[in-house]
């Protein structure tokens, strides 16, 4: 095994490309494996999102992230972390995903698509933002529906329906409605959500107190059509108008990858996998987690700025092993 790893690095997110930083400082063999581009999950946010963290909280490696306001941007994270792994030369495959581990007389084996890979040590820092949760209503499918906000200028003078009531949702609905779309809401809770960032919380609710914006609270979307939807509101069943469904409903861990090697979850709804909190190595020994994917079905515990010591954690660990 000429090509055995120290570490092998799954996910190439922020805390993908710290651990790997780590692993790099600590002399390791180190890969890291992503199935999409360079912080993936980054590059599919809103074209004018603004992080709720400072640059500051964002920076990994020790590498400085100078942004031109407090808080960074989409577009600046995207070239901050790419400086990053460029600078540092780190060691990464992209557009390739991991779809088995095998253990074998105390290696792992990592197969892709592509190849496979040995490897002492596998960190799983994989986030979340690849499975979105589905509304599983009748029209999901059409091709005007989306799980994925990108750009409003596509919504420009059209009908637009955003469900949800959190930060990806009050974005979608603000920047489509300043391009001209009339758009509706649909919450099921009585509020929006209270984890909105605080400087967007007022706008989203003041533009609905003038009805600039049409909100359904206690309600949810029935069915989906080309050119209308139906919604159960608490006068009962409407049909409106529509042309496009943005479903800002949240996104959901690839749980069943981690059960399917063998780390077992909490019994609770949270599914939290087990792990150690000193070392983040798992059940299974030589397998560590790093990032959101800790959490489980909590995704809203971690986020880069708490979770980006953990390469620093797991990597120590496994050079004093």
């Amino acid at each position: 095994m000429e090509n055995l790893l120290d570490v092998l690095i799954i996910g190439g997110g922020p805390i993908g490309l710290s651990c790997g930083l780590a692993a790099q400082q600590k002399g390791l063999r180190y890969l890291i494996i992503e199935k999409g581009s360079l912080v993936d999950s980054l590059y599919h946010y809103p074209v004018n999102m603004t992080f709720f963290s400072t640059s500051d909280k964002l920076e990994i490696g020790g590498v400085p992230f100078v942004s031109n306001h407090s808080k960074p941007t989409r577009n600046e994270s995207l070239e901050y972390y790419r400086r990053v792994a460029v600078s540092a030369s780190l060691s990464i495959n992209l557009y390739e995903e991991v779809t088995d581990i095998n253990r074998k007389d105390g290696v792992f084996e990592i197969i892709t698509f592509k190849n496979q890979y040995f490897s002492l040590n596998v960190i799983i820092a994989t986030g979340f933002y690849g499975r979105p949760f589905l509304l599983n209503v009748p029209g999901e499918n059409l091709p005007n529906v989306t799980h994925y906000y990108n750009d409003p200028h596509v919504y420009a003078f059209q009908k637009v329906l955003v469900v949800g009531a959190n930060n990806s949702a009050v974005d979608a609905a603000l920047e489509t409605y300043r391009k001209g779309a009339k758009v509706t809401m649909v919450i099921r809770d009585e509020q929006v959500g209270e984890r909105v960032k605080y400087w967007v919380r007022p706008d989203i609710i003041n533009r609905i107190k003038e009805g600039a914006i049409k909100v359904y609270y206690n309600s949810s979307l029935s069915a989906i059509r080309e050119r209308e939807v139906d919604l159960m509101t608490a006068d009962g069943l409407l049909t409106i108008e529509n042309d496009w469904v943005i479903a800002m409903t949240g996104y959901q861990p690839d749980l069943s990858f981690l059960q399917k090697i063998g780390i077992k979850l909490s019994e609770d709804e949270i599914k939290k996998p087990e792990y150690n909190e000193n070392t983040h190595e798992t059940n299974v020994k030589g397998i560590f987690l790093a990032g959101v994917i800790c959490g489980g079905m909590n995704t809203h515990s971690l986020f880069i700025e708490n979770s980006r010591d953990h390469g620093n954690k797991i990597i120590d660990h496994i050079v004093k092993k």
